[in-house]
């Protein structure tokens, strides 16, 4: 089933990445793999997939401890300040830097391990109130904050969109988000990486200019 998923996922990707004008190649999957066995990782990992996704430290921990393999592990849930050192020892990139006081006990992290964090700035571009981010007529100055900090490395953006039952509603915010990430020119924001779309609605993402998906039931089935 994995298998055949996958060459789903690839297949969607690949239209819309035509539709864009661009090569499939120039989107990373993110495969998002909470409640999945460490077993069904080493699979996906098997089947060409090198990016995972967790956004629950105490679930992800043990997985990554049991796999053979070592994949680029990304964290995309919300980050406590306590679970940051964890979330170092294992993750190489951070899509949900979600406020500045998360910020700065990185940055103290950084120091002591003598290291560059990567991150995302995480968008929450529905202004939800269920949802963290930092909203989008925030994003600069929190870019701008964010870069005086010298261990930390900002690579982009990473967006939670709404949820709609017909992707082309979320299409605006995606929209938006792009017009955001291309207008941001601050010096030391290495502005590379903007992840958007998840299994409902990548393909509207990518069309809109995501570069990065974090695609989960697509892959592995609906989960509870």
């Amino acid at each position: 089933m994995l298998e055949r998923n996958l060459q789903e996922v690839k297949a969607r990707l690949a239209r819309a990445a035509a539709k864009r004008g661009i090569a499939p190649g120039e989107i990373t999957l993110v495969a998002v793999s909470k409640t999945v066995p460490a077993e069904q990782i080493k699979l996906a990992y098997n089947l060409g997939i090198t990016h995972f996704g967790e956004n629950r430290l105490q679930d992800a921990l043990p997985k990554i401890a049991a796999l053979p393999v070592k994949p680029y592990w990304h964290f995309i849930g919300h980050l406590q300040t306590n679970k940051a050192k964890q979330v170092l020892e294992s993750f190489k990139l951070i899509q949900s830097l979600d406020r500045l006081k998360l910020a700065s006990v990185l940055q103290q992290e950084g120091e002591k391990r003598d290291c560059t964090i990567d991150v995302l700035l995480q968008v929450n571009i529905g202004a939800e109130e269920s949802k963290y981010g930092f909203q989008t007529e925030e994003v600069h100055d929190a870019l701008a904050a964010v870069v005086a900090y010298p261990n930390i490395r900002v690579r982009g953006l990473m967006a939670l969109a709404p949820f709609y039952d017909d992707p082309e509603a979320v299409r605006p915010y995606f929209r938006r988000l792009f017009n955001i990430f291309k207008g941001i020119n601050i010096p030391g924001v290495d502005m590379k990486i903007l992840s958007m779309g998840m299994t409902n609605d990548f393909e509207v993402a990518v069309e809109e200019g995501s570069n990065m998906v974090r695609v989960g039931t697509a892959l592995f089935g609906e989960r509870a």
